[in-house]
């Protein structure tokens, strides 16, 4: 009987742990993506956030359409970050004219070093700040000290609060390790929608921040997005 017994539980305890999964795959449980970008200097594998979906999904259509292929990288700015996606430039990118909704998911995904971020038009047009839905920049940007921390901290709490530990603009313990090690531009979260990070090729965003710029930071030798792929695990 106790042999019984004790069999009986671990089926019981199987198709609990059968149930629970098959749940999470129902009920949104979704792989993060990750897309491939081959440039001219180089490639840059990225992973996109399931945690900002809406930027999520525009960005995947965009890729499948290979509305990027054949771009540049309009706008270089060293230890800040590289932008693409300008549709007016290159072959430029076709889709929705759109604007995104924010996305924004501070304290916990900020603007570390290799961010991937949507662009989008100033506050005094875009007081919502919804975001550009096809141009996007990767973040290269600064290693920061503790009190600069704090002192952006307090500024932008004070500026863009809605009250005094207004939970975007508080600067976490990991962002804190992240800004003071490999730094990033945390004058920028809460305000700019980050989606996914670069997995590899950050060697490659950092040659491509530092080549010689022209009017309005643009390469004075294009820095062309070859193409853009999904990329299976």
């Amino acid at each position: 009987m106790i042999m019984k017994a004790v069999k009986y539980f671990f089926l019981l305890l199987f198709a609990a742990l059968l149930l629970i999964s098959c749940g999470s795959v129902r009920t949104g449980g979704q792989r993060e993506q990750r897309v491939l970008i081959r440039t001219t200097k180089g490639d840059i594998t990225l992973k996109l956030y399931n945690e900002t979906p809406l930027h999520r999904d525009n960005f995947i259509a965009l890729v499948r359409s290979r509305a990027y292929d054949n771009t540049i990288f309009h706008r270089v700015i060293p230890h800040f970050m590289i932008q693409g996606g300008d549709t007016s430039t290159g072959r430029g990118v076709a889709g929705t004219r759109s604007t995104i909704q924010a996305e924004f998911r501070t304290p916990e995904i900020y603007h570390r070093y290799g961010a991937l971020a949507a662009a989008r038009v100033g506050d005094e047009w875009n007081p919502t700040r919804r975001s550009s839905p096809e141009q996007f920049y990767i973040v290269v940007g600064r290693v920061f000290t503790e009190s600069q921390l704090d002192s952006l901290q307090d500024v932008r709490m004070a500026r863009y609060g809605e009250h005094p530990n207004d939970p975007r603009f508080i600067i976490s313990e990991q962002a804190r390790h992240d800004y003071t090690t490999i730094g990033g531009t945390p004058h920028l979260d809460g305000t700019y929608t980050v989606f996914g990070r670069v997995l590899s090729g950050m060697d490659v965003v950092e040659r491509i921040s530092q080549v010689e710029r022209g009017e309005r930071d643009r390469p004075i030798e294009d820095v062309r997005i070859l193409r853009m792929r999904l990329r299976r695990r």
